[in-house]
């Protein structure tokens, strides 16, 4: 893919990689997922959630569903239509908006915002990240809580693999090339797909966050506790940990 446009602009990559991204299996796990933010957040049906990135909104629907009122923003409005005829067809209301994250605060009105897999860090000004954060901040009522979830930097290098592949479903093959640059801050990936005798290829980079680094950053932006977590799970955040969730609290 060769394009002007910072990758996380192109409506193709997000459009192409859809299926990869939202597989059947992950979209299986979306209840047990919400299990253990309810749990870990200890929410309550009839709070105000925020889903920044929501994508086709397989959050924002199992939330919905649950009785928490939701309002999920994303840049890619496919996403969104998709996630939008999903509400409908089960009669969930559910606000869905198209902006950038860099963008969207709504003061004050929120209980929880959350940002969920790996949707945080894919500005390659660091500046960006401190905005997005300011932003939910901004976002939430007092003592409102921020669940941010990706795959720490710690985790990263413990099982970072160079370059493997693996076969979707539908029997396309992945091929994905990974390179750490800029002193472990950046990650530099490429991904070609193959199907048939037809072949895409994709280049997309983003920002790993250590713990220390990301709860630092939440801190700095006003939030006045944040603690890290081995997952949405509550594991403690060690050297068995699988991923990174930080709540933050206004």
């Amino acid at each position: 893919m060769t394009n002007d446009r910072p990758w996380h602009e192109q409506d193709e990559f997000w459009r192409d990689t859809q299926s990869l991204m939202f597989s059947e299996e992950r979209l299986s796990k979306t209840p047990e997922e919400i299990d253990r933010v309810v749990s870990l957040l200890e929410l309550h049906p009839g709070m105000l959630i925020l889903d920044m990135c929501c994508g086709v909104g397989r959050h924002s629907l199992e939330l919905a569903r649950r009785g928490y009122k939701v309002t999920g923003v994303d840049r890619t409005r496919s996403y969104l239509d998709t996630a939008r005829q999903s509400a409908e067809a089960e009669g969930l209301e559910i606000e869905f908006l198209l902006s950038d994250i860099r963008e969207f605060s709504r003061p004050e009105s929120f209980d929880v915002t959350i940002n969920m897999f790996t949707s945080f860090g894919y500005f390659e000004d660091p500046l960006d990240d401190g905005k997005v954060v300011s932003n939910l901040y901004e976002s939430l009522k007092p003592g409102g809580q921020l669940l941010i979830e990706m795959m720490g930097k710690e985790v990263l290098a413990r099982i970072f693999c160079e370059r493997d592949w693996f076969e979707m479903d539908d029997g396309t093959l992945i091929l994905e090339e990974r390179k750490v640059t800029r002193d472990w801050s950046w990650m530099e990936n490429r991904r070609i797909a193959l199907k048939g005798n037809q072949r895409q290829e994709y280049r997309f980079a983003h920002r790993p966050y250590s713990a220390t680094e990301l709860t630092g950053l939440l801190l700095e932006c006003g939030f006045s506790t944040a603690q890290a977590y081995g997952g949405i799970d509550g594991s403690p955040y060690d050297h068995q940990a699988k991923r990174l969730a930080v709540v933050a609290r206004r």
